[in-house]
């Protein structure tokens, strides 16, 4: 049997962050108008399959452009959040439309980067632009690789060459605790064909840009004016 529960502006008015397509960036929104569909098929003495829909009208309070927020969770979509203590969370899927990447910019500077950076970095770019979302997704991951590579990080695997460029002093540990969520990404994209939604990767290419700010574009004009 299924049984579907509608539920309508339960959330008006209240703000969420969500990247903004006019601002270029993630910004505070408002809930314009809200509906919450949660659905269960399930037998007399069994719950089979769960999943919880919402459909949202959001206004950046910023430029106060409005888009049109979709989220989606189920009850077979789970990641392990913490495998050593067997801790699992559903994984909510979010797009929002029209694409806050589409006309997206690379970061200022970008030219300074080291050229087969530079590549991957404008191919990843691209496809995220026009939600090309597994393409974008291992994108990410070919970034976060080639920068280890670029550094000489040691280590048999990606995570723990990330983890040597907190040794190095590269990043922080904070930093490399974000690259290690991009590379759970990357792998989702390209072992599991997994397209992530619009969010998630927006946010991570605002990591991807920090980190490259940080690792090649500032340490570039420190070095040309202290000299």
């Amino acid at each position: 049997m299924t049984r579907i529960e509608i539920e309508k502006d339960k959330n008006i008015n209240q703000k969420i962050d969500a990247p903004c397509r006019i601002c270029k960036r993630t910004t505070k929104h408002i809930i314009l108008t809200d509906i919450q569909l949660k659905g269960r098929e399930e037998t007399e003495h069994e719950f089979i399959y769960g999943w919880d829909d919402k459909y949202q009208t959001i206004q950046c309070q910023g430029c106060e452009g409005i888009s049109f927020l979709k989220s989606h969770m189920n009850s077979e979509d789970m990641y392990a959040a913490n495998p050593e203590r067997d801790e699992w969370e559903y994984t909510t899927h979010v797009d929002i439309y029209p694409n806050p990447e589409e006309g997206r910019e690379p970061v200022t500077d970008h030219y300074l980067l080291p050229a087969k950076l530079i590549k991957i970095y404008t191919e990843t770019l691209s496809a995220l632009n026009i939600n090309n979302r597994v393409l974008a997704g291992i994108g990410i991951r070919a970034i976060v690789e080639t920068v280890c590579k670029d550094k000489q990080a040691a280590g048999k695997d990606l995570a723990k060459k990330i983890n040597d460029l907190v040794a190095q002093g590269v990043l922080t540990q904070d930093g490399a605790d974000i690259l290690h969520k991009l590379r759970t990404l990357g792998n989702d994209a390209a072992h599991e064909v997994t397209p992530h939604s619009a969010v998630q990767l927006s946010l991570a290419l605002d990591v991807i840009d920090h980190l490259l700010q940080g690792v090649y574009i500032l340490p570039h004009h420190a070095n040309a004016k202290f000299k």
